[in-house]
């Protein structure tokens, strides 16, 4: 999959988690983006925001995540001392539990992929062409010599 397809993928992927409705919504992720943000106004003004702390060991999800919050106006933060594995974020715990999350996992998932292909096809052409798993052996002895 090559990055042009790959933007698009997740064009449509926003789209969804937007409730986009017509085809042109779909192919509009500035569109898209808007109406998660008037989902967020409209949350809150039915409950006020609260913090909620997300473990994000994995550098390139956190680096998602982050991005994703900013892109619809949340600032999200880490206290003094606390892991740089910990993301915070302050808004109203519906917006953030059946909309941000539920389109980060599908955002990550697909990039996920993505990263996994560039870099199977990468080590198999510099590297080696077998990119399976190590094999298994029964005993560590039958490795070790006669």
């Amino acid at each position: 999959m090559d990055v042009a397809a790959l933007l698009d993928k997740l064009r449509k992927i926003e789209a969804l988690h937007a409730g986009a409705t017509t085809e042109g919504e779909r192919d509009a992720a500035r569109a898209a983006a808007e109406r998660i943000k008037a989902r967020l106004d409209d949350e809150r003004a039915r409950e006020p925001d609260v913090a909620l702390s997300y473990s994000l060991p994995d550098p390139w999800e956190r680096m998602l995540f982050v991005a994703l919050c900013r892109r619809y106006g949340l600032r999200p933060y880490r206290v003094y001392r606390q892991r740089s594995s910990t993301v915070m974020l302050r808004a109203p715990e519906a917006f953030q539990r059946r909309t941000l999350w539920p389109e980060f996992e599908a955002l990550s998932a697909e990039l996920t992929r993505h990263l996994h292909e560039v870099t199977e096809r990468v080590i198999r052409e510099a590297i080696h062409g077998d990119v399976g798993e190590a094999e298994e052996v029964a005993e560590t002895t039958k490795l070790l010599g006669p």
